[in-house]
This record gives C-alpha cells, structure tokens and sequence, in this order.
C-alpha cells in the first residue's frame, strides 16, 4: 500500500514539478521578454531623444537663420526707407526749386507788363513828357461823377478797383462822387495857366502841378467830392466821405498824396492815386506817405500792382 501511494505521489510530483518548471519557464521568458522590451523602448527612446535633440538643434539653428535673416531684412528695409525719404526730399527741394524759378518767371512776366512810371513820385520830382499817356483808359459810369455831363477815365486795370471802392462806401451810405481824373499833358498844362491867371503863379504852384509832373495824368488819381460840395471840395475832410476814405481806402490799392505836412504841396485831403493793394497797406500800417517812402523800395511793388 505504502508502495503504491509512494508510486501516485512520484508521479503527481513529477507532474508538479514539471508544472512548476514550465511556470517558472514561462515567469522568466515574460521577465525576459519584459526587460528586453524595456531595453528596446529605451533604446528608441535615446534613439528618438537624440533625433528631437537633433531636430530641435537644427530648428534653433534655422530659428537663428531666420532671425539674422529678419535682422538684415529689416536693415535693408530701414536702409531703403532712409534712401526713398532722401530721394523724396530731394525731390521735394528741386520742386521747391522749380516752384521757385516759375514764381519768379511769373513775377518777372507780371513786373514786364506793368509801367514803371505807374509808382513814379512825378510832384515836382519826376517828369512826364507831352507823348505820355496810359495804355488803356476806361471811362468811369456816370454814376459815380458829380457832373454827368462831364467825361471821366481812369486807367482799365484799375477801374475794378475803384468800383469796388465806391460800392462799398455807397453800401456804408457814404456819399463819394468823382470830380477830376485822367488829364492829359494838355488838359494840365491848360489847367495851371487858368490856375496861374485866377490865383497867381505863386499860388497856383502850392496846389496845382505843371503839366508833366502831375500824378493825374498816370491815370491812377482821382479827386473827390461829394453831392453837396459838388466842386467847392475845400472842405471835403469835414466830410464823412473824407473819413470813410481815410479808414478804408488803403484795402482798395488807394492813398492820400498829399496829407498835412507833405512837402510837395497843400494839404489835399480830395487827392487819392492808386498804388496797388498791398503798397497801400503797408503805407497804412507804417503811417507813412507815399513820397516819404524810398523810390526802390517802392518799385518792388509793381509785380503787385494789379493784383
């Protein structure tokens, strides 16, 4: 019996062991299979560490690339930048330049079509000869002189000028009407020989031109009244029209010749010459009188005459 239970025994652990062994074969091969796996995706884990190393060196290394890139780029941009606002300005300046040369060929241009003799001082300084007669005349309306019969003119580039005048003084209810303009040579010459037989030659010369030294005969200087005074204007500056003209005359190119204290001839507050807007103005704003004024700086004046 011993026998036999010793034989199933022998045989069941056998069978044990051998399971055991194929158990323990099998722990060991997993174990094995285990660390070679473990192995391998360290491996490739290095493997692939060492790549993202390589590839993020090389993409820190095209990153830089590309900055220095950005850096010369930019360089350049400011480069041409700096080069383009040169040019411009450059350009600006030979602009400027031309501007320049064709303002001045237009002022010259306008300066050549203006008579010079137009801001002459003629009372008893300069002389205008017997053929002296303004381009262009045009005839006043009548509206605007205190005798209808009468023919008045004044030079044509000028008239504008004094319609705006009087316009504005008639808008202000200012009463002005026009009692001498253009005379010729002849007129003037007939005018102080009348002049000199009713008042004297001494008298006649302290407010009456001889013919050739009178601003009237420019075509640029009117003498004023009014419908009351009509031709006895001794009195015009106890006018309104006087101190209206005083206040405002100067924004249409025109001035007093003769104030008190010229010494030219008598205080003759009837008396205004056109000398162009901006001449007139500076007149004003100095307070000074035309014939005070130097002659050249006066001449710079005649590219504006008109305007």
């Amino acid at each position: 019996m011993k026998e036999i239970i010793h034989r199933v025994f022998s045989k069941h652990h056998i069978w044990i062991t051998f399971y055991l062994l194929c158990f323990a074969g099998i722990i060991a091969g997993v174990v094995f299979y285990g660390e070679y796996r473990r192995s391998e995706l360290n491996q490739q884990l290095t493997i692939q560490t060492e790549k993202l190393a390589s590839t993020t060196s090389i993409f820190t290394e095209a990153i830089n690339g590309l900055q220095t890139q950005i850096a010369d780029i930019v360089d350049q941009n400011n480069l041409l930048s700096s080069t383009v606002q040169e040019q411009m300005n450059q350009t600006s300046d030979l602009l400027d330049q031309v501007g320049q040369v064709a303002d001045t060929a237009e002022a010259l241009d306008k300066l050549s079509k203006v008579d010079p003799q137009l801001l002459q001082k003629y009372s008893k300084v300069f002389f205008l000869n017997e053929n002296y007669s303004p381009e262009d005349l045009t005839t006043i309306s009548k509206g605007y002189s205190w005798d209808n019969k009468t023919k008045y003119e004044v030079l044509s580039n000028i008239y504008p000028h004094l319609e705006s005048m009087l316009q504005a003084a008639d808008d202000d209810n200012i009463d002005i009407k026009i009692i001498s303009a253009y005379r010729s040579f002849d007129t003037q010459a007939s005018l102080k020989s009348t002049y000199q037989i009713i008042y004297g030659a001494g008298t006649a010369n302290q407010f009456s031109a001889d013919q050739g030294y009178s601003e009237h005969q420019l075509g640029t200087t009117l003498d004023f009244t009014n419908s009351v005074l009509k031709d006895n204007y001794d009195t015009f500056d106890q006018t309104p029209a006087y101190s209206w003209l005083v206040d405002n005359a100067y924004k249409f190119g025109f001035i007093l010749s003769y104030p008190k204290g010229n010494s030219y001839y008598i205080y003759e507050p009837w008396h205004w010459r056109f000398v162009g807007e901006d001449l007139a103005y500076r007149l004003h704003r100095l307070k000074k009188n035309f014939y005070d004024m130097d002659q050249r700086t006066i001449n710079n004046y005649l590219g504006v005459f008109f305007d």
